[in-house]
């Protein structure tokens, strides 16, 4: 670099600097010997007042012993040429986020450093706000998660309960009155209204069945997931099969619905859209985690967003994430899709 730096710049090389988005400067001694317009103007100075002034004073206190290391590692040749951020200070006292790209040179003859500031506050700001967004809609998403689950199981207990009994109550009052008629008529007639009320029990459960299945609470997760798997089998003549031998975790409730209602979405997307002839659901649990493959022999991934994402996949990610697991998906072994569940057994 030419000594004088501004005053030995060409003009035209001088005017690229000097108008330049980026913030320029050369220190030497620990003093900014040089800065332009830019580079001053992020700390809200003019460059007559930088030029001279020490370098721990463009810096908050808690980062000027790294600046003013990362300076001396650069006049040393231990490192020549380092990008790092750092916080400056305002001249009203404000810290400015940048990121600095500065190297050793001679200038005037001396060790120097010759650098690149970048002011990135509102990109950090931006970023942080985006993130704080991610959190929030996860953490509505969790809450949505939860309220359904508490709604459908009261639906389910009000469908047992009441309206099932309500039916059960209807049941025998036919049968009563079945054993009291003998027109020929009446008794076709009161057939017809047992067979319907027979139905609509039956109706009744499956709809309880589908909201809150009683295998999940009373007998575990591995028995609920069987019963699951021989309804899809019977309503989509689709082969399926659970692999969970030796499976006797002990999950939370919360953690059972949730994996629960993963495979029951997989499966959903499975009968919808993948075209397979056979299922296989293996469950396991190891090194304090539970794992769960569903795999099928259809046509792979598909039911995709124009985002490229499946709505499915996404909401059973999400799911995941409220437990702080994973789901990802893989091909599987006979040409379809393998998706991987891993949840903790416990809270993290």
């Amino acid at each position: 670099m030419n000594d004088g730096m501004s005053e030995g710049l060409d003009v035209p090389f001088r005017g690229i600097v000097e108008q330049s988005l980026a913030g320029m400067y050369v220190i030497q001694d620990e003093v900014f010997q040089y800065v332009n317009v830019t580079f001053a103007g992020m700390l809200g100075y003019t460059p007559d007042e930088m030029t001279g002034m020490h370098l721990r004073q463009a810096v908050v206190p808690e980062m000027q012993a790294e600046t003013v290391a990362n300076f001396h590692r650069r006049i040393s040749g231990e490192m020549p040429s380092i990008r790092y951020t750092t916080i400056g200070r305002h001249r009203n006292g404000e810290p400015v986020h940048l990121e600095v790209h500065g190297s050793s040179v001679l200038y005037r003859g001396r060790p120097a450093v010759v650098g690149v500031g970048v002011n990135i506050t509102e990109q950090l700001k931006q970023q942080h706000a985006l993130q704080a967004s991610r959190e929030r809609l996860r953490e509505l998403a969790a809450y949505i998660n939860t309220m359904r689950e508490e709604q459908r199981s009261r639906i389910a207990r009000e469908l047992h309960d009441v309206v099932g009994g309500m039916l059960t109550s209807m049941k025998l009052d036919i049968q009563r009155i079945n054993r009291r008629a003998d027109d020929p008529e009446m008794k076709a007639i009161i057939g017809d209204l047992l067979h319907l009320a027979q139905e609509s029990i039956d109706t009744v459960r499956t709809i309880s069945e589908d909201l809150r299945p009683g295998a999940l609470d009373h007998l575990g997760l591995s028995s609920a997931l069987q019963a699951m798997l021989r309804q899809f089998s019977e309503r989509t003549e689709v082969a399926s099969q659970l692999q969970a031998e030796g499976f006797e975790a002990q999950l939370s409730q919360a953690r059972a619905t949730a994996t629960y209602r993963i495979c029951q979405e997989a499966l959903t997307n499975i009968a919808r859209h993948a075209g397979a002839t056979q299922v296989i659901l293996r469950l396991e649990c190891s090194g304090g985690w539970l794992n769960v493959e569903i795999e099928d022999n259809g046509r792979g991934l598909a039911s995709l967003t124009p985002t490229g994402k499946s709505i499915g996949l996404v909401s059973m990610a999400e799911r995941a994430r409220e437990f702080g697991g994973s789901l990802a998906s893989r091909p599987g072994a006979a040409g379809g899709t393998c998706l991987i569940l891993r949840l903790p057994m416990e809270e993290h």
